[in-house]
């Protein structure tokens, strides 16, 4: 039976000497089909980015070097837009608020998910897919519902809040227009907002990690905070530096949630740089200053970004 399967296979024809030295020689001479192949894939995908993001991103340049309202032709001003932004108290403003806010869409998410990670960390509780995806759902919702939500919760006058506190014969405070109030209320709203992401993140980091480095390390005496610190912390160190890249970039263009609630307002309480950038270019149909400010919060982004990865990957190892 072998020997009649061993027949039946096909015998491979040897290709004549002349085509293989033709297609070592074709080889030789093209070696960038090589390594070209896989860009020739990325050519659709890179085509439409180039189109739609690339592009918009040198014209926001270009523009941010004139003085142009939208409709008349462009001044140019040469760096004018930029040396203006330097010495507005209104940007200054803003970019304070912006690093303000990075504790409470950064530092407050991080160390809240962090605590409840430990807490989870050796013991699986009932439901837990139930609570990540609740968690989580502020992630999705859209911004505008979670302001128009938040706005009503806090309505002084027939807002949740105020009824609570009036039931306990209290009275309740215009929590989104008072000067001292307004901007840690709309930092509280965005923490809300980003602690699911981080928790989710860690505990998908937590389930990659060898159960037997938690047994060692009780075997060893550590206690569950030794543990964390040992074992879950530089387990989720690629997910820490990923929610720290996230939630800081979220911090700069924080926009939406800003839009919807305050204005900025009261005053400048809650003034951010997206929001000035709205203002002035399609308000103030300052459209070269506007490019300005987007060009400076794009390298705001860039740059502390990279520098987050760089510390990261300095104090926590590679990824």
């Amino acid at each position: 039976m072998a020997r009649e399967i061993e027949q039946s296979r096909p015998i491979p024809v040897a290709q004549p000497a002349h085509r293989a030295r033709g297609q070592r020689r074709l080889r030789a001479g093209l070696p960038w089909l090589h390594w070209s192949t896989g860009y020739f894939y990325l050519l659709p995908a890179l085509i439409v980015y180039g189109v739609f993001a690339l592009l918009p991103m040198a014209d926001t340049l270009r523009a941010s070097f004139t003085q142009w309202d939208g409709l008349n032709p462009p001044v140019y001003v040469g760096l004018d837009n930029y040396a203006s932004m330097l010495q507005d108290p209104a940007f200054l403003t803003a970019l304070a608020h912006n690093l303000y806010f990075i504790i409470f869409s950064s530092v407050l998410p991080i160390l809240i998910a962090l605590v409840v990670t430990s807490l989870l960390t050796r013991r699986r509780l009932p439901g837990m897919t139930f609570f990540q995806t609740a968690l989580f759902l502020p992630q999705i919702i859209p911004i505008t519902v979670v302001g128009v939500v938040w706005t009503w919760i806090l309505n002084p006058a027939f807002g949740p809040v105020a009824e609570i506190l009036r039931a306990f014969g209290l009275s309740s405070r215009p929590w989104l227009g008072d000067f001292d109030l307004a901007r840690p209320v709309i930092g509280l709203i965005v923490t809300w907002m980003t602690y699911g992401l981080c928790l989710v993140l860690f505990l998908a980091g937590v389930q990659r990690i060898d159960t037997d480095l938690f047994d060692a390390a009780e075997i060893d005496g550590a206690n569950e905070f030794r543990q964390f610190m040992v074992v879950t912390l530089p387990g989720i160190r690629n997910e820490l530096g990923v929610a720290l890249v996230i939630t800081m970039i979220e911090a700069l263009r924080l926009f939406g949630l800003i839009f919807v609630t305050t204005q900025g307002g009261p005053g400048k309480e809650t003034y951010v740089i997206a929001f000035q950038l709205y203002q002035v270019a399609f308000i103030e149909t300052q459209v070269g200053y506007g490019a300005a400010i987007a060009v400076v919060l794009t390298l705001l982004i860039v740059g502390l970004s990279s520098s987050v990865l760089w510390l990261h990957r300095r104090v926590m190892g590679d990824w």
